[in-house]
């Protein structure tokens, strides 16, 4: 691959994806190796030369492996969109909610629908992955459209892969398809047709905006009525894993959820997306924000309980503590280097300054990331040695190294470990001389 002029696509036109992240680089590849010539756009320079060299910016199983099939110049990169109007253009770039305002920040993707209208054709298809708020493609992206194009060819194709499995969901999952018309729905529909045969027209764009934004609302709804169970359970002195257990044993009706964070980039931000634009019209969606709400207070839940119990079990100040943070990254399985929507970053603000050292350890993010955190990155077993205790994070299977002969032989007493998926509950929780604790857990 090169970082270079693209070549041509199936009518002699390229497929353009606009934004190289965890949803535009494994779109492209796929395409790609569906025998559709592609650029990337990016603005990134680093994720340019990444990209162009056949690898990975993040960690994604298979995809390095895929770019590096590729034949030579089915997938170049660019800072820009080609000079010839492309076949369609998908874009696929960030949609954050402000942390000033509280609101959607829409800016990439308004740049981005600018950049591509100069760009386009009557004929070129212009598909918005980015996730947004309902209303936003023919609010904001069409009349960018339509200042070039009378009448532009425009549909909403949401993506709803888990990070980790993201290659074999693209094929798997049927593809939500909505557009501006019919022809814009059937054109988007023969694209997305070329990596999976399972597709769900639906009447509008409006219509597929609200499902991407209501399957993860949903979760996140789910998820929280179970954190919200853990802690009335912590409350009554009760086991909420033996009541969520013992409720769903052999009954049928939908299962509670387990406790444990949710978190990541869509969990974290698509209810605020949903609840922001329901507010626009009259109405505030109470149930999504008090499930966010919820799974928001799980982080400061977790120190304080694992503070609660050093404090019991020893007379060294916290202050003197040397506390280790296992599983930086938002989820452990499938494993991921992401740490948008992480409860890491809510640990180290809830720590930093309460101990004389807070390190962390991950498998896949980078040290530097960690340490940009507020933690003092460090490998495993230096992390262990002299720590007071561990607050695991995430479920990743590599820290099934954490036996209780290690935290025997390393950790210093009190010795509390607060796992919040109860990865090594096994390993842990019956030893008198470890302080074993986790979400839902007495």
């Amino acid at each position: 691959m090169t970082d270079s002029t693209p070549g041509d696509g199936r009518d002699g036109r390229p497929v353009v994806v606009v934004g190289l992240g965890y949803v535009g680089l494994p779109l492209a590849a796929s395409l790609a190796a569906a025998g559709v010539d592609v650029v990337g756009v990016e603005t990134n320079p680093a994720t340019r030369r990444t990209v162009a060299a056949g690898e990975s910016p993040f960690y994604e199983p298979g995809l390095a492996e895929l770019l590096q099939g590729l034949p030579k110049g089915r997938l170049t990169v660019s800072a820009t969109l080609p000079d010839r109007a492309p076949h369609a253009v998908v874009i696929c770039v960030g949609t954050p909610m402000s942390a000033e305002t509280g609101h959607p920040a829409l800016g990439h993707l308004e740049a981005a629908a600018e950049a591509v209208a100069e760009a386009m054709a009557d004929d070129t298809l212009v598909v918005v992955r980015s996730t947004v708020p309902v209303g936003t493609c023919r609010e904001t992206v069409l009349p960018r459209l339509r200042k070039h194009i009378a009448e532009p060819l425009l549909a909403f194709c949401p993506e709803r892969l888990i990070q980790g499995r993201a290659l074999a969901e693209l094929v798997a999952l049927p593809q939500i398809v909505g557009g501006l018309d019919d022809r814009s729905r059937d054109r988007a529909r023969e694209l997305h047709a070329l990596i999976t045969p399972r597709h769900v027209p639906v009447s509008s764009l409006e219509t597929a905006e609200m499902i991407k934004l209501v399957c993860n609302a949903h979760t996140d709804l789910l998820y929280g009525f179970g954190n919200e169970i853990s802690m009335m359970a912590a409350g009554f002195g009760l086991d909420a894993d033996e009541v969520i257990a013992s409720a769903n044993r052999d009954y049928p009706r939908p299962d509670l959820a387990r406790p444990g964070f949710v978190g990541g980039s869509c969990l974290t931000k698509d209810p605020y997306l949903l609840t922001y634009g329901t507010r626009a019209h009259g109405y505030d969606a109470p149930m999504v924000t008090a499930a966010r709400r919820v799974n928001e207070s799980v982080p400061a839940f977790a120190v304080e309980r694992f503070v609660r119990a050093y404090e019991a079990g020893t007379d060294r100040p916290l202050s003197e503590a040397k506390i280790l943070v296992c599983g930086i990254a938002y989820k452990g399985r499938p494993e991921t280097d992401d740490v948008r929507g992480a409860a890491s970053p809510d640990v180290a603000k809830a720590l930093k300054g309460r101990v004389a050292t807070l390190a962390a350890h991950d498998f896949l993010v980078p040290p530097e990331t960690v340490e940009e955190l507020g933690f003092e990155p460090v490998a495993l077993a230096d992390g262990l040695r002299d720590a007071d205790g561990i607050i695991v994070l995430n479920d990743h299977p590599g820290y099934a190294a954490v036996t209780a002969e290690a935290v025997r032989s390393r950790m210093r007493a009190p010795r509390v470990v607060f796992d919040m998926w109860g990865a090594l509950e096994a390993a842990l929780a019956h030893h008198p001389d470890i302080t074993y604790l986790r979400l839902g857990r007495v």
